[in-house]
């Protein structure tokens, strides 16, 4: 008998002596499947789960492909993973404050929150911003508030990651020319725009112009960053927002590699180089609760985004080949109820991130159910990632879970699902058609709606919500002053008032025309920005050329 059969025997043995009468004394408690797509995890994982696994092939070691097992070789005992706090509310210069304390406090690079007036182009004085001025984010409205947001911030030492998309280029050209002002060479600077408009169309909705001039916009800016900013990350393809939305681990990584896939094509499309393009790609991913299921998403991801980049662009380098990316612990998951409790979920979450290979975090605050984090919830996050990176010890051995017959199983479950998702999507002529036929709009819909019924008949135990319930602690709310508001539409105001009216109208009649005439618009921007043209007077330029996108209703 060989050793594989010694061990089938034993597993009978022991589910009949062991595990039988256990089950049969208590029936196994009421709950859902936990897993992506309702299945149940298995009672116990054993060498029969992963017989079928090559283990070079398909999982393989860290540094190299599939890069199941990490990007880099040695991982975090080489560098830890950049802690990157998302931040950003009312004015420039409280958010400025916040990023310096944030900063002096260890973390290791800036996030900045944009409100919604400056992600959906608007100035702060417009009559739709009403209300929403520097609530969700910080107003910026021109390179004068930019200057301020980045007041005493080494532009050449920190890597900054900016989550804006339609209104990306906008900012990425401030950024730079608040940069040109101290003397700093954009060829220096390090960051990351989110400039992710086909998970707006599918999940979040920030989207301001249709899908195809978004998209060659969005060449436009691969193209020009390629020139202007060469170590500028010039797209995040963002898996959050769907998960966020409602979607499972399968579909996240599925439905964001497609997104990553259709910018590829349109990376080729503005004529760069897939091997380059795609090493200074990075992706966004969120990180729920279960814990194994979680690693072995992010192991999953990389693999199937390796065998994509080599068997569809024949891309051969490894850097090209790995996925590499952030991760933010999911803030559908936070609840109003115990938000105390947040603490220890967020904990869980960041502890599958980085067991699954991140390459920066953000955690979230534990009561951003209830408002934005104020200070000291704010440093409660980022001291649960330093604690993580300093006390744990799971930053000392690379890929610590790999070789667990869970985790293994898992992942080879998650490479499936994922891939027979992007072969549909594939087959309906990429993402852009699958979005425009309200798909994968439907598929994350019926998760969303399981995952709440699973909730509301307590399959799915929430604690503080629908087990466990307690009368809630008081705890601190961070409030806007509505006289920040106030006081950058004055500041926008000043702008404009003070600016060389002139040279500012021939920059936005320039912005305009390349635009219609289908040239490229990124020079024109950064000539607009450096002339105080403000975001929402570039945004209306574009609108006149491409119009607004319509929301695709789905029933």
């Amino acid at each position: 008998m060989s050793e594989q059969d010694e061990y089938e025997v034993a597993f009978e043995q022991w589910k009949q002596r062991c595990l039988a009468p256990l089950e049969a004394q208590n029936a196994p408690r009421k709950r859902a499947g936990l897993l992506a797509g309702g299945a149940d995890a298995k009672v116990l994982y054993t060498p029969a789960d992963v017989a079928a696994i090559d283990a070079v092939k398909s999982v393989g070691f860290p540094g190299q492909a599939p890069f199941v097992r990490g990007v880099q070789a040695n991982m975090y005992r080489g560098r830890l993973w950049t802690m990157r706090q998302y931040a950003g509310f009312g004015t420039a210069k409280a958010s400025n404050e916040r990023y310096r304390m944030l900063l002096a406090k260890g973390q290791t690079g800036l996030s900045v929150a944009f409100d919604l007036p400056t992600q959906m182009g608007r100035d702060s004085d417009h009559a739709m911003s009403l209300g929403e001025v520097g609530k969700v984010g910080v107003a910026i409205d021109s390179i004068d508030d930019m200057e301020v947001l980045l007041d005493s911030i080494p532009l050449d030492q920190v890597s900054t990651s900016m989550t804006i998309n339609s209104t990306a280029g906008i900012l990425l050209a401030l950024y730079v020319a608040v940069a040109k002002r101290r003397g700093i060479s954009a060829d220096k600077l390090r960051g990351t725009i989110q400039n992710d408009l086909l998970k707006e169309y599918i999940a979040r909705g920030t989207y301001i112009f249709p899908p195809k001039p978004s998209l060659d916009l969005t060449g436009d800016i691969f193209r020009w960053a390629n020139d202007v900013v060469p170590k500028w990350n010039v797209i995040s393809v963002s898996g959050y927002h769907m998960r966020e939305a409602g979607c499972d681990a399968i579909q996240e990584v599925a439905f964001t590699l497609a997104n990553g896939v259709e910018y590829v094509e349109t990376a080729l499309r503005a004529g760069l180089k897939a091997e380059a393009f795609a090493a200074q790609l990075s992706f966004f991913f969120n990180v729920h609760n279960h814990l194994i299921e979680e690693v072995a998403k992010f192991r999953a991801a990389r693999r199937l985004w390796s065998d994509l980049m080599h068997d569809r662009f024949g891309v051969t380098s490894d850097r090209a080949r790995a996925l590499k990316f952030h991760c933010q612990t999911a803030g559908a998951t936070l609840t109003a109820q115990q938000p105390m409790n947040n603490v220890v979920r967020v904990t869980v979450q960041a502890m599958a991130a980085v067991l699954g290979g991140c390459q920066s975090l953000h955690t979230n605050s534990f009561d951003e159910a209830l408002g934005l984090p104020t200070e000291q919830s704010a440093t409660i996050a980022l001291r649960t990632q330093q604690i993580i990176a300093s006390e744990a010890g799971v930053t000392d051995t690379v890929d610590p879970l790999g070789g667990s017959y869970a985790v293994e199983s898992l992942t080879q479950r998650i490479y499936e699902g994922a891939k027979k998702y992007l072969d549909q999507v594939r087959d309906m002529g990429g993402m852009v058609h699958a979005i425009e036929r309200g798909y994968v709009q439907r598929e994350i819909q019926d998760a969303s709606y399981r995952y709440q019924l699973e909730i509301e008949d307590g399959r799915r135990p929430i604690v503080g919500l629908n087990v466990h319930k307690s009368v809630n602690e008081p705890v601190p709310v961070m409030k806007i002053d509505p006289a920040l508001e106030r006081e950058q539409v004055e500041r926008v105001q000043q702008c404009r008032a003070n600016r060389d009216k002139s040279l500012a109208d021939r920059a936005i009649e320039a912005v305009e025309r390349r635009a219609r005439e289908g040239q490229s618009v990124m020079p024109a921007i950064m000539e607009a920005v450096e002339a105080r043209v403000t975001v929402g007077e570039i945004s209306d330029a574009l609108r006149r050329v491409f119009g607004e996108h319509v929301e695709i209703r789905t029933v």
